[in-house]
């Protein structure tokens, strides 16, 4: 497909952001980015134009983004940090919202989490809900695409699920391990996103794999894969949550917070919706093992020198 559209991209040198860049630039549209991330990390040089994010300067972010057509929106912040904070992500992206539309940007493809609620006693999901409904009364057309987990090259769950089974004698899930999760990759979900950019009218949509585990089984499935075999065994949410603690001061990052164990053990990360995805995680775990965990991959060190100032963090 050959596009003539101008697209904006949130951390086009992040995660998902990159993915979705390079699919567009594939079709032919112009991309521009509005990031923190040093140009030293730009994969597209002089294909790809950057722009600094500006949350406190609206007259600058809604010059970053004139003469766009489609917004493609995957700025958050996994959990609270030192030098980030999901209440600051809200008004960022806020603020993000505001200019776009002021800038006349027609179309806004926008990261969301599945079930968020404004009731919801969890933060990440009950910003995520705030976000969708500032969106839905922007104005403007939209997109609004609920992931659950993603996986891909840069992933990091997936990647230290292996790390952990190949450095610690044994692996502890929260509870039982019964809840459910629906990953899916990363590169699906640029494909739906980009795909969503060329429609009109506003959707909302679950972003999905095609296969649905349990916390036990993604684990028990990730072990077998890369010829693991380590004892799972179940812990409490305190004891499990200390665990991920002490192991994230050895590698000096934060692993796992306690919301992500609430959210994750209340069935948030599973729906009931049709996948929008292709990709098996366990065909791509199989073609990935000899790689998949060899190194710990650090939350904190990808967004070294990115998290100073108002900008926040990327996906």
């Amino acid at each position: 497909m050959v596009t003539n559209q101008k697209s904006v991209v949130t951390g086009a040198f992040g995660y998902s952001g990159k993915y979705i860049a390079r699919r567009l630039l594939d079709s032919g549209a112009e991309v521009r980015t509005i990031t923190n991330a040093p140009e030293s990390q730009n994969p597209f040089g002089s294909r790809v134009k950057s722009l600094p994010f500006s949350f406190d300067d609206h007259v600058r972010l809604v010059a970053a983004m004139r003469g766009a057509t489609v917004l493609y929106n995957t700025y958050w912040v996994r959990f609270n940090h030192a030098n980030f904070k999901q209440v600051d992500a809200v008004q960022n992206t806020l603020a993000l919202f505001r200019a776009a539309r002021e800038a006349g940007v027609r179309r806004v493809v926008h990261f969301s989490i599945t079930n968020p609620s404004e009731e919801s006693p969890l933060e990440y999901f009950r910003s995520k809900a705030i976000l969708e409904k500032a969106l839905i009364g922007s104005g403007m057309s939209y997109a609004i695409l609920r992931p659950t987990v993603l996986f891909g090259p840069e992933d990091v769950l997936v990647n230290n699920i292996a790390w952990l089974l190949r450095k610690f004698p044994f692996f502890g899930v929260f509870g039982d391990g019964s809840y459910q999760l629906q990953p899916m990759f990363v590169d699906d979900m640029a494909k739906l996103a980009v795909a969503q950019g060329e429609e009109n009218g506003s959707h909302i949509i679950d972003a999905i794999g095609p296969e649905t585990f349990t916390y036990r089984e993604l684990v028990t499935q990730i072990g077998r894969i890369i010829g693991v075999s380590k004892p799972i065994v179940s812990v409490p949410p305190a004891i499990g949550h200390l665990i991920g603690w002490a192991a994230g001061k050895i590698v000096n990052d934060i692993i796992i917070t306690r919301e992500e164990i609430k959210g994750l053990m209340a069935g948030l990360l599973c729906t009931n919706s049709k996948p929008t995805g292709e990709t098996s995680l366990t065909e791509w775990v199989t073609a990935n093992r000899d790689m998949l965990g060899a190194r710990y991959a650090s939350e904190l060190s990808r967004r070294k020198g990115r998290m100073t100032g108002p900008l926040g963090s990327l996906s």
